[in-house]
């Protein structure tokens, strides 16, 4: 072959070859077009399957549901379906590791790429001259913290395994409107102790603890904050799934709850399978996590309190979940 004709068929390759490339070179974008680009953080690398919006892996409509990669200080913490129309998330989805003591100082932010897709992958605090159309910030909050409602977490900050984690759970895409009286209440002790029992039961083969959660909400057909513009939802739901050495078994569970203020003081532990015939929600498809048995009865009430808060910086956090008697935790 002649000195020219391999120039001119190098050329032709090089095209090819960077595409090649690209193909390979695995990308850090924070938000993203399918739920198997942050697959990490699903058991068995599973999603769950959300009646309409999320069915078999597949978003039913990619320009209102988008899958953000939530990622602080370059690094990926958990995973969230948001709803760019409701301006509330479908759920966040994350591995738990181990719970870090403490509640962090952190400001709320947002996620710049569901306004600019070419911005930078870590989320940040809100420009206050910057029009947010595709997602709730603080100022929709502001107005209503007297009238009843909080930014209500879904995957709880007191989850985080260190303070990235931690801190990277105070985006308003992983969060809801949600009553105070219902968020500080019930809702509250079932993260408390759905976190305590995660913490001593979901140890694995390697001797560490491992765990897999789901949290949602579901949008209301009318109620909304800020002239229209968040959706209040109805329902909120979590479940949770782990393999447990001691036991030798699969252990799961499931809560969920009327956004309201009620007479109910403790939401009881659900089965997997009663979450999916009540709310349509199949957390852990396709695994072997339990779909008709839970956790022993006495965590169904989950007869736990919250000790007299303590104040680190300007939040206060509950000092530790406290039993009216001892229960064996597996």
């Amino acid at each position: 072959m002649k000195q020219g004709e391999a120039m001119s068929l190098l050329k032709q390759l090089l095209p090819l070859a960077a595409l090649l490339l690209l193909s390979i070179v695995p990308t850090d974008s924070r938000v993203v077009t399918s739920v198997k680009d942050c697959n990490e953080f699903f058991l068995q690398q599973t999603p769950p399957n959300i009646p309409g919006i999320l069915e078999g892996g597949n978003i039913r409509d990619q320009n209102r549901y988008k899958v953000i990669c939530q990622t602080l200080n370059n690094t990926r913490t958990f995973v969230t379906l948001y709803d760019t129309q409701n301006k509330i998330p479908v759920f966040s989805a994350a591995k738990f590791r181990g719970s870090a003591a403490g509640r962090p100082l952190t400001p709320w932010m947002i996620e710049p790429q569901l306004e600019d897709p070419d911005d930078d992958d870590n989320m940040r605090q809100a420009d206050k001259n910057i029009n947010y159309e595709h997602q709730a910030v603080n100022t929709d909050y502001d107005p209503y913290n007297q009238q009843g409602f909080d930014r209500g977490h879904l995957f709880p900050n007191s989850y985080g395994s260190n303070s990235t984690e931690k801190n990277s759970t105070f985006t308003l895409t992983n969060a809801v409107p949600q009553n105070k009286r219902f968020n500080r209440g019930k809702w509250k002790k079932i993260e408390l102790c759905v976190k305590r029992f995660l913490d001593k039961s979901c140890i694995n083969n390697n001797k560490k603890i491992e765990g897999f959660v789901v949290i949602g909400a579901k949008p209301s057909d009318s109620s909304l904050l800020n002239n229209n513009k968040i959706n209040i939802p109805s329902v909120l739901w979590s479940a949770f799934c782990c393999y447990s050495h001691s036991q030798n078994t699969w252990l799961a569970g499931a809560h969920w709850g009327n956004n309201r203020d009620d007479d109910l003081n403790h939401l009881e532990t659900k089965t997997l399978g009663e979450l999916h015939t009540t709310e349509g929600i199949d957390a852990f498809p396709g695994t072997r996590c339990p779909k008709s048995l839970t956790v022993p009865q006495l965590f169904s009430k989950c007869p736990f309190k919250s000790r007299k808060r303590k104040v680190i910086g300007i939040h206060k956090v509950p000092r530790k979940c406290v039993g009216k008697k001892q229960i064996s935790w597996g």
